[in-house]
């Protein structure tokens, strides 16, 4: 403790009151400095790691003693002023909070399989009898073991643990999937649903049950990504991009702007090869692990599923309209799969080229015709068998809209579900007529 000097009390002899209260200001004051002093050297320490919330409970403590110590409570607003990072824009605050509220709902796929052992021996193909030592390499199978043998992204679209990603990402039926959470958490997963049509498919883990204060069990639900509308973005747009980049740097993010709009590609991966129409085009970084996670806007809805890159070039990724999706999910909690209305021809878009090429009356249409390695051009025991439609017949509508290059078959008859009764408009030869035929469903 230190020493304090001694005191000599002025000597008032007209007035006694004054004196005294003198005396009272005086040794409050010597107090309210050593009260300061304490505090401010008891928090010192502390404050190098003082968070919000014990910065609450301090000045909760202290009002509860009704004390007020200012120089104490700047202090400490100061140092948390300096350790947390102030976002220098508005949109790189949004950032921010985007990354921070999605994060936890972007999770990584992990994919593995029962691989062979491939053992190494030494075989003398002459025989053991042989006078010379020869020996030849010769390998064998000695059993297997589960390894890891590639990886992606989804997200948790809803409370009891669906995930939408890419079907690539799951599309081996004979290997485990395992989904890793942002905290670490490890969730073995079933594969709900492949889209028969587009590059998505709908895996499932399940919750965690938990024993709440009063000892009662409690089914916990996952964070859950919010769902966009992706039918009016703009080129130019800002995008984030969170994905488990290589298949191991978990939730990574990188920022772009959509570069392009209504894309049409021919991607592959995991051993499929498929045209994807009507797609996001992005200059956010998309790696390879990166597919099935999303692209959000500043608002931090999903508004595309990032499903594919081009890797000899700089910045060219691709990502499916989250609009296309919603149907996906809403059919699996529905049904239980996912499901597609289905006519049953074969067909290519027509434009002028094709036209020219090919002498046809018209520059438009789907053009009823086999494939090059014997595809039939009208599935056996489908619609357009039943209602009559053979090879070269040209479909021009369907349900009075135009077939063409921007708005071609596959995404009109997205429109509707199976069992739907549509118009067809047919060219046969010279001859235009309306037919009006029952969709089917087509499946996984």
């Amino acid at each position: 403790m230190y020493e304090l000097p001694k005191f000599n009390m002025p000597k008032f002899k007209k007035n006694r009151t004054l004196s005294l209260l003198l005396l009272v200001v005086l040794v409050s004051s010597v107090f309210g400095f050593l009260a300061g002093g304490f505090l401010s050297y008891y928090f010192y320490p502390v404050r190098n790691n003082i968070s919000n919330g014990v910065y609450q409970e301090v000045k909760e403590y202290l009002s509860e003693l009704n004390i007020e110590i200012p120089e104490t409570e700047k202090i400490i607003e100061k140092h948390i002023t300096e350790k947390e990072y102030l976002p220098q824009t508005t949109q790189e605050q949004r950032i921010i909070e985007v990354v921070g509220k999605n994060s936890p709902a972007v999770v990584s796929i992990v994919i593995t399989k029962d691989v062979p052992i491939i053992e190494q021996y030494y075989i003398n193909p002459f025989g053991e009898d042989w006078p010379f030592e020869f020996q030849l390499p010769e390998y064998r199978q000695k059993g297997t073991e589960k390894k890891e043998v590639g990886g992606g992204t989804g997200f948790v679209v809803s409370e009891d643990g669906m995930i939408l990603t890419n079907k690539h990402v799951v599309l081996d039926e004979e290997a485990d999937y395992t989904v890793f959470t942002n905290d670490g958490k490890k969730f073995p997963a079933k594969v709900l649903a492949r889209d028969p049509v587009q590059d998505l498919a709908i895996i499932k883990i399940e919750q965690e049950i938990t024993t709440n204060h009063n000892g009662e069990s409690e089914i916990k639900p996952f964070i859950v990504a919010k769902l966009g509308d992706s039918s009016n973005l703009q080129i130019g747009q800002t995008v984030i991009a969170i994905g488990n980049s290589l298949g191991e740097f978990r939730n990574t993010v990188s920022v772009g702007v959509i570069s392009g709009l209504g894309r049409t590609i021919t991607a592959s991966g995991g051993g499929l090869i498929e045209t994807i129409e009507d797609v996001i085009q992005t200059d956010a970084a998309i790696n390879q692990g990166n597919s099935g996670g999303p692209l959000l806007n500043l608002k931090g809805e999903v508004i595309g599923i990032n499903t594919a890159t081009v890797i000899s070039a700089q910045n060219i990724g691709f990502a499916i309209p989250v609009n296309k999706a919603q149907k996906d999910i809403e059919q699996v909690k529905k049904i239980g799969k996912i499901v597609y209305p289905f006519l049953g021809i074969r067909y290519i878009l027509i434009n002028e080229e094709i036209q020219k090429e090919n002498n046809l009356p018209v520059n438009y249409g789907a053009w009823i015709i086999s494939g090059s390695e014997g595809e039939l051009a009208i599935f056996p025991g489908s619609p357009a068998e039943k209602i009559g439609l053979k090879e070269n017949d040209i479909v021009l509508e369907f349900n009075n809209e135009k077939i063409s290059l921007e708005n071609s078959l596959a995404k009109i008859i997205m429109k509707y579900n199976p069992g739907d009764k549509v118009k067809l408009k047919i060219l046969r030869g010279n001859k235009e007529k309306i037919v009006t035929v029952i969709l089917d469903e087509r499946s996984e």
